[in-house]
């Protein structure tokens, strides 16, 4: 059925009919009624497509995982901020175009994307320092907030967790457990969250006056493997902690240990960061930051529908908060955070 059938059985016009279905409060309430009884008895669903031609949007987010495509199924961490998105979009009836490109075809590409209309906003997840796609996106006006706070703009809109006290505060636990060579696998340097963690690391190592010992150092990728070869480096140089940069280098981390004829917690402790469901199941059950991932999506999609939707250039600055979530991997069920 055609809007024009729709305005007939009406006895109206069909410019009012279009009134009515883009809730025009210019309607006279009588006829927005007798209108809608016949939308409603003649099950019409309105050309979705035209109506975004007219209205100049498309309802479609782009989510940009700007890292090589096999991350997002090798790392559990994506997933969970997919849902988050997904869902807040979903009840707005936005939807997602997910987007995995290396940067520098992010580079080329977006200027395309946004001349074609295809995008109302862009959220890129797992921000890297020098990503030449933010600036992009800046100079073509196309609204975008980032998943990792950044590290210059103060226009730029994020949503992110506090990486950096956050990994302070979990070697601090190891410390006060009496730990004396805590080590840390960290993440990837040119990544926020990851150089936002060593941060917390070192910061931990000054708090006590303790000079940074660069072979108890490893830089990773956030993988499990990357993780057991970060803890097969650190291992002989004795440390008897190690904080990981994600729980999945923790995993690997733990594995390392073990096949080095070490045991966990009693030469070892070991903590995460994230909270993978699967964290819980681990042998031992692994001490981990906890983050909340789906959440994190979630709003960076609301906050972002919301600029649209105002067309404000106003930054918009999130930091949520996370918790320590004490397992047996470090040694102890007692002092900060939650035990389980």
């Amino acid at each position: 059925m055609k809007i024009e059938q729709i305005a007939k059985l009406s006895g109206v016009s069909r410019s009012t009919v279009s009134r009515v279905l883009n809730a025009d409060p210019n309607v006279k309430e009588t006829t927005r009624t007798r209108v809608m009884e016949v939308i409603e008895r003649m099950n019409y669903r309105p050309n979705v497509v035209a109506r975004r031609l007219a209205s100049g949007r498309t309802h479609v987010l782009g989510l940009v995982i700007p890292q090589a495509v096999s991350s997002l199924f090798t790392d559990p961490y994506f997933p969970g901020l997919i849902q988050g998105v997904s869902s807040a979009c979903n009840a707005r009836e936005y939807s997602v175009m997910l987007w995995l490109a290396e940067p520098e075809q992010e580079r080329r590409t977006i200027g395309q994307i946004a001349n074609n209309g295809l995008l109302d906003g862009v959220i890129i997840a797992s921000s890297l320092m020098d990503d030449p796609l933010q600036q992009t996106l800046i100079q073509i006006g196309m609204p975008f907030i980032l998943i990792g706070r950044h590290v210059a703009d103060p226009n730029v809109s994020y949503v992110d967790v506090d990486n950096m006290n956050s990994a302070r505060e979990a070697v601090a636990y190891l410390f006060r457990l009496g730990r004396r060579r805590v080590a840390t696998i960290a993440g990837p340097q040119n990544m926020i969250a990851g150089a936002d963690r060593r941060a917390g690391y070192e910061a931990a190592l000054r708090d006590r006056g303790l000079i940074l010992d660069s072979n108890l150092v490893a830089i990773s990728d956030f993988t499990e493997v990357g993780g057991y070869m970060a803890a097969q480096r650190l291992l002989p140089y004795q440390p008897d902690a190690i904080f990981a940069a994600s729980d999945s280098m923790a995993v690997g981390a733990l594995r390392a240990v073990r096949d080095a004829g070490r045991r966990v917690p009693d030469d070892v402790a070991l903590v995460g960061f994230d909270d993978m469901p699967f964290t819980a199941r681990t042998d031992p059950p692994l001490t981990t930051v906890r983050q909340p991932i789906q959440r994190t999506g979630q709003l960076a999609a609301e906050n972002l529908m919301d600029m649209i939707d105002e067309r404000s250039s106003r930054p918009r600055r999130i930091i949520l908060p996370t918790e320590l979530v004490i397992r047996a991997s470090c040694g102890s069920t007692l002092g900060s955070g939650r035990a389980e």
